[in-house]
């Protein structure tokens, strides 16, 4: 049985992939690509996370945020169950083409994180200091959501 033929056009030279037209995606030795989630409007990052080539095309096709959950290996709608459904306003690559940015309008709350909060970056880790017994320091600790009615406990 042989595999799909896939969506994207074939790696090309370094010059090709770095100024070329074509869409030339490179997938890790596991099949995904990084993937970058900013709020279209603030510009702020609202999570990161996988994409394999499933994902990669859903998004390109429906305009619906898409990605590789590693944990359930899995397809993974971002906001199938939350309702927090993220319609992607752009989408770029970056010079290698091995890496993804979305920038999205987040549906419902507006939170793109599964703790309720806007952003999956929502702890700050100091810098100048030891790193052995570091702390976390909350900048966003609102939640827009209560995780455990959505998800359940």
């Amino acid at each position: 049985m042989s595999a799909a033929p896939s969506p994207f056009s074939a790696r090309g030279s370094h010059a090709e992939i770095e100024e070329g037209v074509a869409f030339a995606p490179k997938f890790d030795e596991h099949g995904l690509i990084a993937a970058i989630v900013t709020d279209a409007q603030a510009g702020g990052v609202l999570m990161f996370a996988y994409m394999n080539a499933d994902a990669l095309t859903a998004t390109i096709e429906t305009g619906v945020a898409h990605f590789w959950s590693r944990s359930r290996k899995a397809l993974w709608r971002k906001g199938e169950t939350s309702g927090h459904e993220m319609s992607v306003a752009e989408l770029r690559v970056d010079c290698d083409q091995d890496a993804i940015w979305l920038a999205v309008h987040v549906a419902g709350t507006g939170a793109a994180c599964h703790t309720g909060r806007k952003s999956c970056f929502y702890r700050a880790l100091p810098t100048g200091a030891p790193a052995d017994g570091a702390k976390l320091a909350f900048v966003q600790d609102e939640r827009l959501f209560d995780p455990a009615k959505t998800y359940g406990a």
